[in-house]
């Protein structure tokens, strides 16, 4: 049996090739748009990838189930309740999938979506399961939340509940050793409490798991229901994408450079400018109405929160990165990238463009401090509601940043607004979105709420 996951950290999402050595068939589950290296590792393996599974509609990126179809002729499997506008093989639960020795069997585990399934995994028909690979279902250290984009009929209470019964009556059924392989991992926006481990087994977390210890219904639907980060806005664009015919991705998927003067042009179009350099060179000099996406933060899903998936962009990046930039996009459907700009990291840009480089105006702990005593500020925290359960500011307006775009109306436009995540990153994100849309007098708190708090520990 082969079995290969590949992760990204970006999108924090995992993906997997299972393949059967004396036969040479494969599937792969839950792939991502960039399809070459399931590709190449198939050959490498003597495989053929014959089918591709879902284990459900992913919303946090766009799914690369067509581009498959579109190299190999595979079929598309998915979890009976999926609806889609394409054809797909209807799995039902307790299904099984032979590919020569090695065997897969469908379990149905709705609870983050009522598609949802996961793929118990054996080497051969009669042997005791090597692996489940639980989708969005059971994660390590917690499991997938029930209120995302794409509920279909029911209540986000309905899905919790069908989450439990998964979890309990299903997923925890299962033999202590079996290897549970989620499709994400820590920092995706799936779930709440996810661990930086790629894989576990059933017993690790049958002991472990928080959301998975003993509780009535009613608490587990209290917990997985309470605390969850805010949804990027583009989850529901991407939810919608994947249950239809969309445009490929291009295997030799290229971003142009541009000259200075289209750059120019674009701006004056509105076009949405990312800047992927770090916070302090953004901070030091950036073109008037850029965005702050750092590349080397979640820059995929973040960016997906500043422009609407479909929206012409421009990319600022260091030289080496723009391409990579561009591919992480259109991971979540952002296909539209005009170009990119390559500044060097001494932060120079070229001499026709000088006119628009601003730098970044940032706010100590100090002197937030005395604005909120003169009562001079409107301070902004757009942290997660889990994030804020652990401290907050006195006086912050919570806006979360997954949420920042679409609420700008809320913000206050009587004083100058600083805004603050918990160490920084996010905090450059919001604030250039601000000065972007137009606000005036938009600063971030350097070192976020952990300088804040830090400066406030009792001696």
């Amino acid at each position: 049996m082969i079995l290969e996951q590949y992760y990204i950290e970006c999108l924090s999402h995992a993906s997997y090739l299972i393949g059967d050595e004396s036969t040479g068939r494969a599937v792969v589950v839950d792939p991502r748009r960039d399809i070459a290296e399931y590709l190449d590792d198939a050959v490498e393996h003597g495989l053929t990838i014959e089918g591709v599974i879902n284990t459900h509609f992913h919303a946090d990126f766009v799914s690369g189930h067509l581009e498959l179809v579109d190299a190999t002729g595979a079929w598309i499997g998915f979890g009976e309740a999926a609806e889609t506008d394409y054809p797909i093989r209807r799995l039902r639960d307790g299904e099984r999938i032979s590919l020569g020795e090695v065997e897969l069997e469908i379990l149905s585990t709705p609870g983050h979506t009522w598609e949802s399934i996961s793929v118990l995994v054996r080497e051969n028909p009669s042997a005791t399961p090597t692996a489940v690979l639980t989708g969005d279902s059971l994660f390590i250290g917690d499991v997938g939340r029930p209120d995302l984009v794409n509920l279909g009929d029911g209540s986000t209470a309905d899905l919790a509940r069908a989450m439990y019964h998964t979890v309990h009556d299903k997923l925890l059924t299962l033999p202590d050793q079996v290897t549970v392989m989620p499709a994400h991992g820590a920092g995706s926006s799936c779930g709440k409490n996810l661990s930086t481990d790629l894989t576990s087994t059933i017993g690790e977390q049958r002991r472990t798991n928080p959301s998975v210890q003993p509780m009535d219904e009613d608490a587990f639907v209290a917990l997985v229901t309470h605390g969850q980060p805010a949804a990027p806005s583009y989850f529901s664009a991407d939810a919608a994408m994947n249950k239809r015919v969309h445009p490929l991705l291009s295997r030799d998927h290229v971003v142009p450079e541009l000259t200075p003067a289209t750059v120019k042009e674009e701006l004056a179009a509105g076009t949405r400018v990312l800047d992927a350099r770090s916070v302090d060179d953004f901070a030091a000099g950036h073109l008037r109405m850029s965005v702050n996406v750092g590349f080397d933060g979640r820059f995929a899903e973040t960016g997906g929160m500043v422009a609407e998936v479909g929206a012409r962009i421009v990319l600022i990046a260091y030289p080496g990165d723009e391409q990579e930039a561009a591919m992480r996009l259109a991971r979540i459907g952002s296909d539209h990238v005009v170009g990119y700009l390559s500044v060097d990291r001494d932060g120079v840009f070229p001499a026709e463009l000088a006119e628009l480089v601003r730098s970044a105006p940032r706010t100590t702990v100090d002197e937030l401090e005395e604005l909120l005593a003169a009562d001079g500020v409107t301070l902004v925290d757009i942290r997660n509601p889990g994030e804020r359960e652990f401290g907050t500011i006195p006086g912050s307006v919570p806006i979360p940043l997954a949420q920042l775009r679409t609420r700008l109306e809320q913000v206050p436009t009587d004083k100058p607004i600083v805004v603050h995540c918990a160490g920084g990153w996010r905090s450059s994100v919001a604030a250039s979105l601000l000065r972007a849309q137009g606000f005036d007098s938009v600063s971030d708190l350097l070192g976020g709420y952990d300088a804040w708090s830090e400066a406030h520990v009792p001696a």
